[in-house]
């Protein structure tokens, strides 16, 4: 790993987090599922960061889910308490949260939204995310994450 860090392994170190990076090639591995086999980490341990925005309530949300997984709709505006939401465009990303695609992070966003992680986390002890730059993991505690995102552990992934 280069000496490189980024916002988020900033912000864990700030927060007295223990982690540990890892850097894979960003033009090799486009997937969460890709970066877990880039990692030679089980797809299920390594999470993808999506952000959605719910119309009616004029509110973005923030879900971690696991690499092979798909965001379910339904589940996961009940789980923040809203009729319906949506992705966001891949071109609102980076204005929104300071990251771009493949390199979002729950982590360090440029606000702070309601989280949700799916409860699938609880089968680890510790999970990947995205060190907020692609090519870029971090590999931190469940507990750690939850408690430095505000994030709820709930069922919002479908396979």
């Amino acid at each position: 790993m280069k000496n490189e860090k980024t916002n988020v392994m900033r912000l864990l170190d700030a927060a007295k987090v223990k982690y540990e990076a890892f850097e894979y090639d960003q033009d090799k591995y486009i997937s969460a599922t890709e970066v877990a086999s880039a990692l030679g980490e089980d797809a299920d341990q390594v999470f993808k960061t999506l952000v959605t925005f719910s119309q009616k309530e004029r509110e973005h949300f923030v879900f971690c889910i696991p690499a092979p997984s798909e965001l379910d709709l339904k589940k996961a505006a009940k789980a923040v308490g809203v009729k319906d939401i949506e992705m966001i465009r891949q071109k609102e990303l980076l204005p929104l949260t300071g990251y771009v695609h493949g390199g979002c992070s729950p982590l360090g966003m440029k606000k702070s939204f309601t989280a949700v992680i799916d409860e699938s986390a609880l089968l680890f002890d510790e999970i990947y995310v995205s060190a907020g730059k692609r090519g870029y993991q971090v590999r931190l505690k469940v507990e750690d994450l939850v408690r430095l995102t505000g994030a709820e552990l709930k069922d919002v992934a479908k396979l």
